[in-house]
């Protein structure tokens, strides 16, 4: 998992609407991304993916948005959690057979 961002939610969304307001005024997308990102405080490669996943969750890019991002986060975590329990439900059933196993039939 990545760490939580140090700049608040509304500072990439400024961020990101300064570079889309802005990019006609400069040579190239990057132009702008680069100067935006000196003045908010952050790296031109910071502020370039969030430029790109917001392009992404606006349709105008292929990749996964924003919210099927989040959900397959999600449905991995599940995967992971229901793989571990059917590891110890596979464990326990073993162990069990073979404590059944060891029993002694009665006579």
């Amino acid at each position: 998992m990545g760490r939580p961002s140090k700049f608040a939610p509304e500072v990439r969304e400024r961020a990101v609407r300064l570079v889309f307001e802005q990019q006609d005024k400069h040579e190239s997308q990057w132009a702008a991304i680069a100067s935006i990102a000196s003045k908010m405080g952050c790296t031109p490669e910071t502020l370039r993916k969030w430029v790109r996943q917001v392009e992404r969750d606006r349709g105008a890019r292929p990749g996964l948005t924003t919210e099927e991002r989040d959900r397959m986060k999600e449905l991995e975590r599940e995967v992971r959690e229901l793989k571990r329990a059917n590891e110890i439900l596979r464990k326990a059933s073993a162990y069990f057979a073979q404590a059944e196993l060891d029993r002694r039939p009665k006579e």
